[in-house]
């Protein structure tokens, strides 16, 4: 069977031939309005529904890529590593992920899906309102289970799809600081007034400084997420458990990066300065579950001060060559003042240029 291409070709034939079960029926609708991809929940009928391992489930979350034909060609290199996630890393890490039934991606990777299991009735997190402490405890908990596993592990710099440089690589990190140069220009170009003069040069300046912030620490790395935020988390109704989605920007790096990325963005700039400390000794607790050694809790708080800059850098790249939307603008917005008030607030400026002078 092909690829789907629209969820039009997500038949009974189609997810039948992938199950290896007999489909009579499906439903197929919308989830989320995703910008570079799209998602769908598929309610199947089966002819029979038992077997030797039991029933099927009713319902799964399909990801194809974005309807259109010019997003997916911009953001190929991200189904790749979405479908790589699913097929090399899961069963190397402990995040907590939906179960992946079937993946498939062409050769280009304009054209991937993803047969995953539906969470519901877990909800999206909520980008503009921030979440709370006990939300971020189960999310920077979760964290630790992709760094852990992953940490200072060398075969993952063979992955085909690693969307950041990869540590230590100062051509690319020269490349990429010269990317967030120009995206900051163009956001606050786009967002015009309504970015602080404040904010605007914090902007500025973090931008200039992404290359020898990638190079600071080059021998400290893992596997990272690389968009680690609220969007991007399905929270249980009754908040005891998170699930992790949206693996487009998987890279290698200084893993706090996940880390300041998402209390940066996911918290009120009033309530991240009381929990953040909290949240960093949480999350350092949760790596040394894992195994990992010779990794203080200073030396871990340093890391999430330096990894702040992900925040603006990530806002600042997924905006400036991204289409606008109402509340696009307003979570970009959102995002970006929060990021930028972390930055001064933890010294990050500051600390990177100590590294520049060392």
């Amino acid at each position: 069977m092909t690829i789907p291409r629209n969820p039009a070709d997500i038949t009974p034939d189609w997810l039948g031939s992938v199950l290896g079960a007999d489909v009579c029926g499906v439903e197929v609708t919308a989830i989320g309005t995703g910008q570079t991809g799209a998602t769908y929940r598929v309610s199947a009928t089966y002819a029979d529904a038992a077997g030797s391992a039991g029933p099927p489930p009713a319902t799964f979350a399909v990801k194809l890529p974005a309807q259109d034909d010019a997003v997916r060609e911009r953001v190929a290199l991200g189904y790749l590593s979405e479908v790589e996630f699913y097929s090399a890393i899961t069963a190397n890490v402990a995040i907590p992920v939906p179960g992946c039934f079937h993946s498939e991606i062409s050769s280009d990777g304009a054209d991937f899906v993803l047969l995953l299991a539906d969470m519901a009735p877990a909800v999206q997190g909520d980008q503009i309102a921030g979440c709370s402490h006990a939300e971020a405890t189960l999310a920077v908990e979760a964290l630790a289970g992709l760094h852990g596993p992953s940490w200072g592990d060398r075969r993952w710099f063979d992955l085909p799809s690693i969307v950041m440089p990869k540590p230590g690589d100062a051509d690319a990190a020269k490349g990429l600081g010269d990317i967030a140069v120009m995206a900051a220009d163009i956001t606050l170009d786009k967002l015009g007034g309504s970015v602080s003069d404040e904010d605007r040069n914090t902007l500025t300046t973090a931008m200039s400084l992404v290359t020898p912030w990638l190079l600071a620490e080059p021998d400290r790395f893992s596997l990272m997420h690389g968009d680690y935020r609220l969007d991007n988390l399905l929270f249980d109704p009754d908040r005891t458990r998170v699930t992790v989605v949206d693996w487009q920007t998987v890279g290698l790096g200084l893993p706090a990066r996940d880390l300041a990325y998402f209390t940066a963005t996911s918290l009120l700039p009033e309530v991240r300065p009381t929990v953040e400390r909290d949240l960093v000794e949480r999350y350092h607790a949760a790596l040394l579950g894992y195994g990992v050694t010779d990794y203080d809790s200073e030396t871990c708080w340093n890391d999430y001060r330096l990894g702040v800059l992900q925040a603006p850098l990530l806002t600042s790249l997924g905006y400036a060559f991204a289409s606008s939307t109402e509340r696009g603008d307003e979570m970009i917005l959102t995002m970006l003042h929060r990021g930028c008030r972390a930055i001064r607030e933890l010294g990050a400026i500051e600390l990177i240029r100590s590294y520049q002078s060392a």
